[in-house]
């Protein structure tokens, strides 16, 4: 396997990552399908090792912060009654993770969420940098270029799509 095939897509890994209480996370049952384990067994290997994994590395979500995210998130497999909601994992937690599972497809997937944290943290750099950028440059020139500025700004929003009249034209008009 080379460094571009990938045993899971990227993007599927960056779909599970949240943001709760002020971090990226990812949750037990998102964690054990990429794993290809049951969330049970994941659990348990955790709760054998839980020396491993302080508060910052690991939280159980709350029953109002599970309850909101089954309801920004519609999905079938999160379908059904749950005796505990399930535990967050920072990427430091994640990182933690490859320690307690040895499997060949847990060493590969744990590789490959680690990148995934890293490219996330990467595009949020740059769009705060350049975002930076654009404000420095703006306080930096006068007036007249404050209408370049509200034009960038301008072609950066999508244009609004052209609504046709509702109702019948007179033939006069």
């Amino acid at each position: 396997m080379t460094d571009k095939q990938f045993i899971i897509p990227m993007v599927r890994i960056e779909n599970h990552i949240y943001l709760l209480r002020s971090h990226k996370v990812m949750l037990s049952t998102d964690l054990a399908d990429l794993y290809g384990v049951e969330p049970r067994v994941l659990v348990q290997a955790v709760k054998r090792n839980i020396e491993r994994f302080p508060e910052d590395f690991m939280f159980q979500l709350s029953k109002d912060e599970f309850d909101n995210l089954k309801s920004q998130i519609v999905t079938s497999s999160w379908g059904g009654l749950r005796r505990a909601a399930p535990y967050a994992f920072t990427e430091q937690g994640v990182a933690m993770l490859s320690g307690i599972l040895n499997s060949p497809r847990a060493i590969k997937v744990n590789i490959e969420i680690m990148r995934a944290f890293v490219r996330l943290r990467q595009i949020l750099a740059s769009n705060t940098e350049l975002a930076r950028k654009l404000d420095a440059l703006e306080k930096k020139y006068d007036a007249q270029f404050k209408i370049v500025f509200d034009a960038i700004r301008k072609l950066m929003t999508p244009p609004e799509p052209k609504r046709r009249p509702i109702g019948f034209r007179n033939e006069k008009d």
